[in-house]
């Protein structure tokens, strides 16, 4: 039977050609769950598409609601004449979670995640629909920040671009285990294990040119000295759904 039979259209994305992956397809998944939860741990991507027969890979940062990726962009960008009819593009995101040293060269490894969605990539021309995007760019990250700010300038909005992407298909791949190393290199004298690697926040560092008697706000209290990227972001996301419903 087949992947695409044996999925839960409801749970999982649909498997194709396009997104199976076919090495160590054991570390796969195409559940939705699993992919968000890669996704929304992220605040950079890279959108890779094809212009004229050229490859271009940017980073950029995006944000999730739903099935349906965002980004922002300059609108200068090359891409702005192509998005406009739509144009299919790649965006992944990875996170870098252990260095794995093993006893032979071949099997020193990384543990992490990564997913990749595919989908058409066009620009948000609706006005209401790109005006609460660029809301959403600030709450996605710090809940409700956008109505404490002095408002988007009509030449801010003009300089900007948004990009949205239905996630047509999608996939995510993860290793986290320890050394993989072949059964017979365990008994050789050869030091090997696992360095985890986070990303932790430090203290807050306040603009110096604040206001006298301006204190940090809610949304900055999200990002706790000691806490990792990772569960900030994630709970960020979990507030600004509860927002969204």
């Amino acid at each position: 039977m087949s992947a695409e039979r044996q999925l839960d259209p409801s749970t999982s994305y649909p498997v194709t050609d396009r997104n199976r992956v076919k090495r160590l397809h054991e570390r796969a998944s195409y559940d939705r769950a699993a992919v968000h939860a890669i996704l929304d741990a992220a605040l950079l991507c890279h959108v890779a598409y094809v212009i004229d027969g050229q490859p271009y890979c940017t980073p950029t940062l995006f944000w999730r609601e739903g099935d349906r990726l965002y980004w922002h962009g300059s609108s200068a960008s090359r891409m702005l004449r192509h998005l406009k009819a739509g144009m299919p593009a790649c965006l992944t995101v990875s996170h870098l979670d252990g260095l794995v040293l093993a006893r032979s060269g071949f099997n020193h490894s990384a543990n992490y995640r990564a997913a990749m969605c595919f989908g058409t990539a066009r620009i948000i021309d609706d006005a209401e629909e790109k005006a609460a995007a660029m809301r959403a760019v600030v709450d996605r990250f710090y809940p409700d920040r956008s109505a404490g700010l002095r408002p988007i300038t009509t030449q801010e909005a003009k300089a900007t671009t948004i990009i949205g992407m239905e996630i047509e298909q999608a996939s995510a791949k993860v290793r986290a285990k320890g050394v993989g190393d072949d059964e017979a290199d365990f008994a050789l004298p050869i030091w090997a294990g696992v360095i985890p690697v986070k990303t932790v926040l430090g203290e807050v560092e306040p603009c110096p040119r604040l206001v006298p008697g301006v204190a940090a706000p809610p949304e900055v209290d999200l990002y706790a000295p000691g806490k990792t990227l990772d569960q900030c972001l994630l709970d960020a996301q979990r507030e600004y759904e509860e927002d969204l419903a």
